[in-house]
């Protein structure tokens, strides 16, 4: 099997699990896996495809303009504009998931909404966290692209007020997992919040030990 076999198969399986957790919004959000070494080449899902029914063979790669090379369909505007600055200005972004799971949205819309690490599984993400507090408007140009990779830097989570997060790893199955276990630590931390109680946060040398651990 050739790696862009194994690379389609891959990005395919992540669009059908996502529609599993429920982190999907019918044909909205994308998933991207870059191709070539610069990153200004990916795979991503064809616009108005239901994610449950995508397929490997479905994916369509384009280049960093949104331009197809290879396979039917085209790419939505927005997922180019955002997912391409990325790939191309941060080289450890391989694969970028872009989605709106309703615990990590929730907390992207209270005031100062902050993953905090209540638990192990927010612990894992410590110090891995950029935050944009800047929902300027619908990403359809790359200088809104280019600011939001700038953001994320040399993180590999972003929050996005008012939006929803940003994964990226550097395969299928490293980004996947992150973004399982984000949404896990959001729910617990929105489960937390919503008893009214006072929070109790691990320590700054806890949550940093189990962040370098993973």
């Amino acid at each position: 099997m050739s790696e862009q076999t194994q690379q389609r198969i891959d990005l395919a399986a992540a669009f059908r699990w996502a529609v599993r957790f429920n982190y999907h919004e019918s044909i909205a959000n994308h998933f991207t896996l870059a191709t070539n070494d610069d990153g200004t080449e990916f795979l991503i899902n064809p616009f108005d495809m239901h994610w449950s029914e995508i397929k490997a063979c479905d994916l369509i790669r384009v280049d960093s303009e949104g331009n197809v090379l290879e396979g039917e369909g085209d790419a939505e505007r927005s997922a180019v504009c955002i997912h391409g600055p990325i790939h191309r200005m941060l080289p450890h972004a391989r694969c970028v998931l872009h989605a709106h799971p309703r615990h990590c949205t929730a907390l992207t819309t209270v005031k100062g909404g902050e993953l905090i690490s209540l638990c192990q599984k927010a612990a894992r993400f410590h110090g891995d966290l950029a935050y944009d507090d800047e929902f300027n408007r619908i990403v359809l140009d790359f200088e809104e692209g280019e600011r939001i990779a700038g953001t994320l830097g040399n993180k590999r989570i972003l929050f996005m007020v008012n939006h929803g997060v940003t994964v990226i790893g550097r395969t299928v199955a490293d980004a996947f997992d992150k973004l399982y276990h984000l949404e896990l630590a959001a729910e617990n931390q929105v489960l937390a919040m919503s008893t009214g109680a006072e929070l109790n946060p691990m320590s700054e040398g806890a949550a940093r030990t189990v962040y370098q651990r993973q």
